[in-house]
């Protein structure tokens, strides 16, 4: 065995002796520190809990995932096609959707001459919805799915969509949603050359807090009759014979209404005209969604 030198050893030794001297003191210090390091967290979580609004890593909402999501229909109308969907949006799709376009609402504005203008017969509020949120995205492929091989994939398309809101007196007045000429494709430069029109709209309610505000169809007669004890316009069904002729749909939560603007050679369904009746009170919101067809 080697023999370790006597410095080397007594130096060692030294070294050992005021470790084992020192240690005491050394372990005092480090649990002091660690104490208030802990007290300093433990301060700052309390501090930072306490300002108004602020949310915890572990408590940021997840992000958004397109799950599968079930509604069921019923057939108000086969000819013009009227479907009332009911449950087309889930609550937590509603929220994402509100919080996209709420920053977003202006006067809303139509068409006419080819420009946009406002005008007396609507007077609501619009907001216009970005294409590449995630929650956007996941309805209008629904909606897409629900239009089945109404929709050519090479011949059509979703189009923008849109939230509307209205208060207490607003409304609008009889209209359709297709365009009384084809619009020319300006934006889409696979779509150059090509013209499009609404072949058909989805009107989906997000916020029904309200009195009034039905969606009045004066031309389109109900293939049966509303349900049992419910008829007049002061119904509380989804969907009634309006007195003044026609249907009308109450706003509710979720739900929906779709149906067919064009005929089979493009020219608009003068009978699927609508118009969202004056809110007495309250608010609603909805969103509109209008599938595009497109022509060479």
């Amino acid at each position: 065995m080697a023999k370790v030198p006597r410095s080397l050893g007594a130096r060692a030794a030294a070294v050992v002796a005021a470790l084992a001297f020192s240690a005491p003191i050394l372990y005092h210090c480090l649990s002091s520190t660690t104490l208030a390091f802990d007290h300093f967290e433990s301060a700052k979580r309390a501090i930072l809990a306490a300002v108004p609004g602020r949310v915890s890593p572990s408590e940021q909402p997840a992000p958004f995932q397109c799950r599968p999501h079930a509604y069921t229909t019923e057939l108000v109308s086969l000819d013009p096609l009227v479907i009332y969907i009911d449950s087309f949006l889930a609550p937590a799709e509603i929220t994402a959707l509100l919080a996209a376009g709420e920053a977003e609402f202006a006067p809303s504005e139509v068409v006419k001459r080819g420009h946009e203008q406002r005008t007396a017969d609507r007077t609501s509020q619009s907001a216009g919805l970005p294409a590449d949120d995630a929650t956007v995205r996941c309805v209008l492929g629904r909606a897409e799915a629900f239009m089945g091989t109404l929709l050519d994939g090479r011949r059509g398309e979703i189009g923008p969509p849109q939230l509307v809101r209205y208060t207490a007196g607003q409304r609008f007045n009889v209209h359709h949603d297709w365009y009384d000429r084809p619009q020319p494709a300006r934006r889409d430069k696979r779509r150059l050359g090509r013209s499009w029109n609404r072949v058909a709209s989805f009107f989906a309610v997000l916020q029904d807090g309200c009195t009034g505000g039905a969606t009045h169809f004066p031309y389109v007669k109900a293939r049966a009759r509303a349900p049992a004890g419910i008829s007049g316009a002061q119904s509380n069904g989804t969907w009634y014979e309006h007195e003044g002729g026609g249907i009308a749909f109450r706003p509710v939560r979720g739900n929906a209404v779709f149906w067919v603007n064009l005929h089979a050679n493009g020219t608009g369904d003068q009978r699927v005209m609508h118009a969202g009746l004056p809110l007495e009170g309250g608010l609603k919101t909805a969103m509109n969604i209008w599938p595009r067809q497109y022509y060479e």
